[in-house]
């Protein structure tokens, strides 16, 4: 439980809670059709931009072959 990993997990289990929260967020954005915002990317890729820019071109190339 959530409360249980706030109050007795170590950083690893933070961590691993907030990767599942982020994706979490990401799906929700990305089902509803919406442009990941802001906040969303600065918690996926931090301030690395290489990163960011990396994620888009890869998933540019997915979304094209959806299509």
């Amino acid at each position: 439980m959530p409360s249980h990993v706030l109050k007795e997990g170590d950083t690893f289990d933070l961590m691993v809670m907030d990767v599942a929260l982020t994706y979490r967020a990401y799906e929700t954005e990305v089902k509803a059709g919406k442009p990941i915002s802001k906040e969303l990317q600065k918690r996926m890729f931090g301030s690395d931009s290489e990163l960011a820019e990396h994620f888009y071109r890869v998933r540019g190339r997915q979304n094209d072959n959806k299509n």
